[in-house]
């Protein structure tokens, strides 16, 4: 699979870039529909109308087409046109699932125009029975590419697919 294919690839530029502490990876096997609408579901909603924020909280489940980011807690960044998100920024058990693909983190921030997930915090990628851990991972949805950074540890499985 393509994404097996890049995992390697990323493994054999991490030995490269050790000095640099980042690592190159796919996410995803293919690229997500940014423009696709974006479903939440939460215990509880609470919303402030004086300082404008929105919060979900309590089993928090963000799905938008094969992408689905689940959290404790997510907080509503508004943008300045009423109505518009900028961002959606999760905390609490962060998890991030894209086909096979999974991501955990302590935060995660989702800027829904550029379709760029940042994920910080003890982050580990679990791409079938491989897997890498760092202090950041930036996934951009759109093309299905991600980057890893902060002394990055990979484990894989060889002969694996």
């Amino acid at each position: 699979m393509a994404f097996h294919r890049a995992l390697i690839l990323s493994l054999l530029l991490v030995a490269g870039m050790a000095q640099a502490q980042q690592a190159t990876i796919a996410f995803g096997d293919m690229e997500q529909d940014t423009t696709q609408p974006v479903e939440v579901t939460a215990d509880q909603l609470s919303v402030n109308n004086a300082d404008g924020t929105a919060v979900f909280s309590g089993n928090v489940a963000v799905t938008q087409g094969d992408m689905t980011l689940s959290a404790t807690e997510v907080r509503v960044t508004y943008g300045a046109t009423p109505g518009q998100i900028d961002a959606l920024v999760a905390s609490g058990g962060v998890t991030i699932t894209n086909l096979a693909d999974k991501a955990s983190a302590a935060e995660a921030v989702y800027t829904i125009d550029t379709g760029v997930v940042v994920m910080t915090g003890d982050v580990q990628l679990a791409q079938g029975s491989s897997t890498m851990r760092g202090q950041k991972l930036t996934i951009n949805l759109k093309d299905g590419t991600g980057i890893m950074e902060g002394r990055v540890t990979t484990t894989f499985v060889p002969g694996g697919n």
